[in-house]
């Protein structure tokens, strides 16, 4: 199978929730009909596998030496695409930025052997408003990163994300998959499952 075809299946059956009603809580604090789990694919030994592929096979002609993001949702998706590289005999060293300072030892927003003027990839597992990936893109540049693309797993096509996501940088923004891919194909299954319900007649009494 595709490589891309199988990570959908395994998107969809671990890390893909639908519900006809509004009942998943956002980090906005809004409810939605869909969420994504992300962390149940990226931590999953063949769905990392197939990410650090994928996303390796997009990046390698941009000549980078690290990769990484705001932890925790950039971490495994860092870690699997520069075990990829390894194997294909090229170095990409794996950065993580702190969602805060820790108050011991060097105190620095960045961790990881990435050094000022590396050229980076920023990586994120969902996109809704882009805040994540934007954050990570402020800490990079402020440690001199040079930037040279981002790579979401998943878009969620809401709040302009990807859009605002461009905005901050110049050069490639690129997600694997889009949330239509997921939410369309669970409403067809949901409404075709529901019009072969069979009618519940209550009787009189």
């Amino acid at each position: 199978m595709d490589p891309r075809d199988r990570l959908k299946e395994i998107i969809k059956r671990q890390s893909f929730k639908y519900s006809q009603k509004p009942v998943f809580s956002l980090a906005s604090g809004t409810l939605n009909s869909f969420y994504f789990d992300c962390k149940k694919t990226t931590m999953d030994p063949e769905g990392a596998a197939l990410i650090g592929e994928l996303i390796w096979q997009t990046i390698k002609p941009w000549k980078v030496s690290g990769i990484g993001g705001l932890t925790l949702g950039a971490d495994p998706i860092a870690a699997a695409v520069m075990h990829v590289a390894w194997q294909e005999g090229q170095r990409i060293n794996q950065f993580v930025v702190r969602k805060g300072l820790k108050d011991h030892g060097e105190v620095k927003w960045i961790e990881g052997n990435v050094f000022p003027g590396d050229r980076v990839i920023v990586v994120d597992d969902v996109v809704t408003t882009g805040g994540s990936t934007i954050k990570a893109i402020e800490q990079a540049r402020k440690n001199e990163l040079q930037i040279s693309g981002v790579v979401v797993l998943i878009d969620r096509q809401e709040f302009q994300g990807i859009e605002n996501i461009k905005g901050q940088v110049d050069c490639p923004v690129v997600s694997l998959f889009c949330k239509e891919e997921f939410l369309d194909e669970a409403q067809y299954t949901q409404t075709q499952e529901s019009s072969h319900e069979k009618p519940d007649f209550a009787q009189a009494t």
